[in-house]
């Protein structure tokens, strides 16, 4: 039997769950860092990664091959194979590097990319985001017997082991409250935001047959738990809306209100109006482009233009930012 096709690993995976429960393998993400740089032989990639096993290393290349990302060039003995980035190569490099920003800001100090601390936090996030448990947090702080009843999809158990999972990476926080516990997600929780939308936006290009495409929850969890942690300029202020058209038969709109006072979200809303005076409007492609990439060519915007340019930058540098004090490479 040949090696499990990497892209059927989670059948049942949200949009960006197969591509990060891909790359929560710690040698993944090193592997294709390691070829960003340049191609490289089994051999020279073996010491570039410091030697670990050669029997895993080319199991590692074998799932990045069937998923597109590592194409072999040359020919003759194996040894003399290279094995180089394909175009997809270099877009899954661009959700690692979302990847290790976001570790580098975690709560309790910078956690190293392929190491074991962050295959537990990617692999929580994953699972927040596959159970909607990250959605249910996006509204409120909520306790464990309420994400029970919120979420009948899950066994009591089974929540209780993601939530142990999400309190453990510090992607969400206990918060006191009498003889209940409730927990709310914390910042960091909320900047894991920028690797799922970065996996979504990996899948949508280059794996749209093979996994699930984005839905009204995944646009709706996104906004909200990102929105309120972009800073804008103290000049800044008005509402405006951002709705995604979602693919499909009919015709559906995703998004949000928002509402900005000095610079600060004070309010962000899964409830659209029909005639707000600023929207933004796209695709769910769109919009990962504009999320992801700063790139609002294929928006439509009407009213404050100014403002929703401002917003949509604020988001990305909140989701992007290279290190804790903001600075953008």
């Amino acid at each position: 039997m040949g090696a499990p096709d990497p892209t059927e690993t989670l059948a049942n995976a949200r949009a960006g769950g197969q591509v990060l429960s891909l790359l929560a393998r710690p040698l993944n993400c090193l592997t294709v860092q390691a070829l960003g740089r340049r191609p490289m032989r089994l051999g020279e990639l073996l010491k570039e990664l410091g030697g670990p096993s050669q029997t895993t290393l080319r199991g590692r290349l074998t799932d990045l091959v069937a998923l597109g990302a590592v194409a072999k060039r040359g020919s003759g003995m194996p040894y003399a194979v290279e094995n180089d980035l394909t175009d997809a190569g270099r877009d899954l490099l661009q959700v690692v590097d979302a990847i290790e920003r976001w570790l580098a800001r975690a709560p309790e100090g910078p956690i190293p990319l392929g190491s074991v601390a962050a295959k537990g936090a990617i692999k929580a996030l994953a699972g927040g985001w596959e159970s909607t448990m990250l959605r249910a947090f996006a509204a409120r702080p909520l306790s464990l017997t309420q994400l029970d009843r919120l979420i009948g999809s899950l066994s009591y158990p089974a929540l209780e082991r993601r939530l142990g999972a999400l309190r453990a990476t510090g992607l969400v926080q206990a918060t006191p409250a009498g003889a209940r516990t409730p927990y709310r997600i914390s910042r960091w929780g909320r900047e894991g935001v920028g690797p799922l939308v970065a996996a979504a936006r990996f899948e949508r290009l280059h794996m749209a047959e093979l996994t699930a495409p984005l839905m009204p929850i995944d646009v709706e969890t996104a906004f909200l738990l990102a929105t309120p942690i972009a800073e804008l300029h103290p000049r800044v202020d008005g509402t405006c809306q951002f709705a995604a058209q979602i693919d499909g038969r009919q015709a559906r709109l995703a998004g949000v209100n928002v509402a900005v006072d000095r610079g600060k979200v004070v309010e962000c809303i899964a409830q659209l109006e029909p005639k707000p005076r600023t929207w933004a409007l796209g695709g769910t492609h769109d919009w990962l482009d504009a999320v992801v990439r700063c790139d609002c060519d294929g928006l439509q915007v009407s009213g404050d233009e100014e403002l929703v340019s401002d917003l949509i930058e604020a988001l990305h540098q909140a989701l992007y930012r290279s290190n804790a004090n903001g600075h953008s490479s």
